[in-house]
């Protein structure tokens, strides 16, 4: 789908090579095993032989990786039962914006977040201010060389398992929505930081939401001009998305090892159609999104196109999570055939992909407004 070169050589061949040495050990050690301590430990040995992070550049201790590369590999990883990393958000999206923005100072946290000393998450939505993340409340006032911030974020992604925070705070009230806010590098250790886990459908509690209580952090800790932390927040999400776009062109594999899994195939005609309509769905928006990555691999800024795949990849995602459950059969909702509760479990958990990064009502404004050049009701 994504043109693959010669697969006998390259940073992939490379990458499955050096799986191929550390894998067997890591499965022993954790079989089956995609809790946070198994997730420590893959990133950790991919860190000592400088795969933790591909696509950092050189000099940051990655391997200056394009985005076709990059997802080759990631389908490295996907085939050697690689979970994902511990620190995916200081990996994906934090790291990225130090690089792009940080002080040298600054910049000595990327050593920690490919090793997993440091975890770090991204303190962007807000109750009230989801999708609309200009419209952030968390005010962060200067006095002297400090910051003084009060507010709260919730829906943070390993809120409470991380050891920093990428912070997004309006440090200029009377600004346009846009301007006057600004992001500070937070360690969640500092006084008058709470965090409290919020469990979700599932059970688990993969979520936080984070208290601020008159927070003080040095002036050292802005990432980029005061006052222009829009800019540096685009940058991040810039990388957030195409993190989404590997995810869709991943997906026709998805599906079609779902389908795999049914050894004894599928005898309800209706439901093969609904399967193969999955299929389809999903070939459409992953070849759509190798398209996009060869334009970025080219030069091509991102743009608000690339919500058509955002959108058709949390759709098809949550559709394939109810066909796969129906497949399942009733058995499925009593634990199933493994009693794992697997199908149930994604189920609940593709409730989510319409709603993460960006929901689907946004990502139709935006492909309304920006791509159709619709006028605003």
């Amino acid at each position: 789908m994504t043109g693959h070169k010669d697969e006998s050589s390259g940073p992939a061949a490379e990458l499955r090579a050096v799986l191929g040495e550390m894998a067997p050990a890591l499965h022993a050690a954790w079989p089956d095993d995609d809790s946070f301590p198994a997730r420590v430990a893959w990133q950790k040995a991919l860190a000592e032989r400088g795969w933790a992070a591909p696509h950092w550049p050189v000099a940051d201790g990655g391997r200056g990786l394009g985005a076709a590369d990059r997802l080759a590999c990631q389908t490295e990883l996907a085939a050697a039962g690689a979970p994902d990393i511990a620190g995916i958000f200081g990996i994906k999206n934090v790291g990225p914006a130090l690089s792009a923005f940080g002080t040298p100072e600054q910049r000595g946290h990327l050593e920690g977040i490919l090793t997993t000393d440091e975890i770090w998450v991204q303190g962007f939505s807000e109750p009230g201010s989801g999708s609309d993340l200009a419209s952030l409340r968390t005010r962060a006032v200067a006095d002297g060389d400090e910051f003084v911030v009060n507010g709260q974020k919730v829906w943070t992604s390993d809120g409470m398992l991380a050891t920093h925070c990428m912070l997004l705070v309006r440090t200029d009230p009377n600004a346009p929505r846009h301007q006057g806010i600004s992001v500070l590098l937070v360690p969640l250790d500092t006084p008058g930081v709470e965090r409290r886990p919020l469990r979700q459908m599932t059970g688990e509690e993969g979520f936080a939401e984070l208290f601020f209580t008159d927070v003080r952090v040095p002036r050292s800790a802005l990432l980029g001009p005061l006052n222009e932390g829009w800019r540096v927040t685009m940058t991040t999400l810039g990388h957030e998305r195409v993190g989404v776009i590997e995810m869709a062109v991943a997906l026709e594999r998805d599906v079609r090892e779902a389908v795999e899994g049914f050894d004894d195939g599928i005898a309800d005609p209706v439901l093969r159609q609904e399967l193969a309509r999955r299929y389809v769905e999903s070939r459409t928006v992953g070849l759509l999104g190798a398209s996009i990555l060869r334009e970025l691999e080219s030069g091509h800024p991102p743009g608000p196109a690339e919500s058509v795949i955002k959108l058709g990849w949390s759709l098809t995602t949550q559709r394939l999570s109810e066909s796969l459950l129906t497949a399942a059969g009733p058995t499925a909702l009593a634990g199933g055939a493994n009693g794992d509760g697997a199908e149930v479990h994604r189920f609940l958990r593709g409730r989510a992909s319409t709603i993460a990064a960006g929901t689907t009502e946004v990502m139709k404004n935006i492909l309304a407004e920006r791509v159709l050049g619709l006028p605003r009701s």
